[in-house]
C-alpha cells in the first residue's frame, strides 16, 4: 500500500490545496492530510476547525484521511508510515524552500518527497493571501473549495 501525507497549516485550506490533493489521489492508496500546529503562529481557524472542515470535504473518499500534527513532518510521517510527504508549488520561491525541506527530510528520514506544480489558474493563491482578503471584509468564497 503506498501513503503519502499531504501536509501545512491549511489556514484556510484552498481551491489550491484541494487541486493538489485531488490530482494525487490516483497515485496513492491512502493520503493523510496533515494540518500542522505551530504553537508560534497565529491562526484565523482553530486546528479542530480546520481538521474537521477538510475531512468534510472528503468525507466520500475512503482513500483520504485528515489529522493534527504538532510535531516535525518527518515524524509524522514516520508514524502514517508515509513513502511519499506530497508539497504543492507556487513559484520558483515555492520551489527553492520546498527542494530545501525535501533535501533535508530525506537526508533525515529517507522519505522522498513530490513537488507538485499549482494550476496556473491558482498560482497566485495562497492562505495568507485569503486570510488577508477576509480580514478586510471581503468574501473569500471563491478561493475555498465547495462544501468546506
Amino acid at each position: 500500500m503506498k501513503t503519502a501525507i499531504f501536509v501545512g497549516s491549511f489556514d484556510p485550506f484552498t481551491i489550491g490545496h484541494d487541486s493538489i490533493v485531488r490530482r494525487t489521489l490516483p497515485l496513492f492508496d491512502r493520503i493523510v492530510v496533515g494540518v500542522g500546529v505551530n504553537e508560534r503562529k497565529k491562526y484565523m481557524l482553530t486546528a479542530d476547525e480546520r481538521v474537521a472542515r477538510i475531512a468534510r470535504l472528503y468525507a466520500r473518499e475512503p482513500k483520504i484521511e485528515v489529522k493534527e500534527y504538532s510535531d516535525l513532518t518527518i515524524g509524522f510521517a514516520q508514524r502514517e508510515r508515509a513513502d511519499y510527504i506530497i508539497k504543492g508549488v507556487r513559484s520558483v520561491k515555492d520551489f527553492e524552500y520546498e527542494r530545501e525541506q525535501a533535501d533535508i527530510n530525506r537526508q533525515l528520514s529517507g522519505i522522498e518527497t513530490l513537488l507538485l506544480f499549482a494550476e496556473p489558474r491558482y498560482g497566485s493563491i495562497s492562505s495568507s493571501v485569503v486570510r488577508e482578503l477576509k480580514h478586510f471584509g471581503r468574501d473569500i468564497a471563491e478561493f475555498l473549495p465547495k462544501g468546506y
